[in-house]
């Protein structure tokens, strides 16, 4: 395993462990009110992600999405077989931080979610989350820029912006506020690829543009 993968697996495990970990205590805090306890997670999400990025980006570029490792191959700054491998080390990342925060507040590491997310307007808002993150990473080159727009589509998106096929993956096993059915994430990650190839196109051309 090389630094960069290690920092990928680590960073993302620790990311998953923050929206998982902060949607149950916000959830079980709020008392039922759901506000609230969005509130709580996409705050504590959009910090987490702040001090990530500001601690592995050096290391590893701070991707912790495999749609942005992915990215990187077609503005051919990573070979896709390096870009295979690190996805597969920041979903292995994923799961263990879902893992650990399930133990944290006393639930089994790894149980399947309940928590049915499907449907059109889901799926559009995927799809849109997904587009605005990597349109933000590929054209912003400021720190905040990424975990603000995260907090931001936590709230105006239909699907409270997964925007990460590894997250995804990991919140399938997670019955808790942030959970996603397994049978309901295969078609939010196709929405993510959908939302991440136009968010490509789009950056090309705007840059093109400029």
């Amino acid at each position: 395993m090389n630094r960069q993968n290690a920092a990928e697996s680590l960073g993302t495990m620790l990311l998953v462990a923050s929206i998982v970990g902060s949607g149950i205590m916000g959830e079980r805090l709020a008392n039922g009110n759901a506000a609230i306890a969005l509130l709580a997670n996409s705050l504590a999400t959009g910090a987490a992600l702040l001090a990530l990025i500001a601690t592995f980006s050096s290391v590893s570029g701070a991707h912790f999405n495999p749609l942005v490792t992915l990215a990187a191959v077609s503005r051919k700054e990573l070979p896709l077989t390096a870009a295979l491998v690190r996805s597969a080390f920041q979903i292995v990342g994923a799961v263990a931080g879902a893992a650990l925060a399930n133990l944290m507040f006393d639930l089994p590491a790894l149980f399947p979610s309940q928590h049915v997310r499907s449907g059109p307007g889901l799926w559009l808002g995927e799809m849109l989350a997904t587009f605005g993150l990597i349109l933000v990473v590929r054209m912003s080159g400021s720190l905040v820029a990424v975990p603000a727009y995260i907090v931001g589509a936590y709230w105006f998106t239909s699907s409270t912006s997964f925007a990460n096929p590894a997250v995804t993956i990991a919140r399938t096993m997670t019955d808790t506020f942030s959970g996603i059915r397994p049978i309901d994430a295969p078609a939010f990650v196709a929405a993510q690829v959908l939302g991440c190839l136009a968010a490509t196109w789009v950056s090309r051309w705007l840059r093109a543009e400029k």
